[in-house]
């Protein structure tokens, strides 16, 4: 009857004091229970997952770094955008108001007059004599509209109204002997006009910061 003897293997080696000098590795398993394999599945599945996801998270995360560098690229042309929407919002504002304003001095070149008159009613009241220069085809419409207001407003001096040729419709010259006042209509546009674009201008300067995502 032969014996089959096992070979002797030197997986594990001593030193002189009996301590582990050297030791092979385990070696692999190559069976396994059901229960083992259902557990390694579940393992290699979790693991899968959390890499699934961490791979998402990055994606996530480089696309919104993406985003933001777009946006903050785009916040020059926004701002210059904004800036030609308020110039052009001006623009019609100015345009509006010059439309509005001529049809009603057009309408009531008088009224100009009649408003600085109530203005300066306590400037003039003691006053003797108011001298109105206007238009020559506005004297007697301007005569007529200011005698009336004086009586409503209790002023005692006499109006004279004198034509001034150099007056545009609509303006006039006052003067009152210790005082003078004047308009015209296009320089006083001019001057609107001038001071509103200078606050646009100054405000496409000094802003408020853009806010593309406002709280709630």
């Amino acid at each position: 009857m032969n014996t089959v003897h096992q070979r002797f293997g030197f997986d594990t080696v001593f030193d002189d004091a009996g301590d582990i000098a050297a030791q092979a590795p385990p070696r692999p398993k190559r069976t396994y229970t059901p229960e083992e394999v259902q557990a390694e599945r579940a393992q290699a599945y979790s693991e899968g997952e959390r890499s699934v996801v961490a791979r998402a998270e990055q994606a996530a995360a480089a696309a919104l770094a993406e985003i933001a560098t777009q946006v903050k690229a785009a916040l020059p042309a926004l701002t210059n955008l904004i800036h030609e929407h308020r110039t052009s919002s001006a623009d019609l504002a100015l345009a509006c108001g010059r439309a509005i304003a001529g049809a009603a001095l057009e309408q009531f070149p008088e009224a100009p007059v009649a408003a600085a008159l109530t203005a300066l009613a306590r400037e003039i009241e003691s006053q003797p004599r108011l001298i109105v220069r206007v238009n020559g085809d506005l004297v007697e419409r301007t005569r007529t509209a200011l005698e009336g207001l004086a009586q409503s407003l209790g002023y005692p001096g006499q109006i004279l109204v004198k034509d001034e040729p150099r007056t545009p419709p609509a303006g006039f010259i006052l003067d009152w002997g210790d005082g003078r006042a004047a308009f015209d209509p296009t320089e006083a546009a001019g001057r609107v006009e001038n001071a509103l674009r200078t606050a646009v201008s100054a405000e496409g300067l000094h802003a408020e910061p853009i806010n593309l995502f406002p709280s709630t």
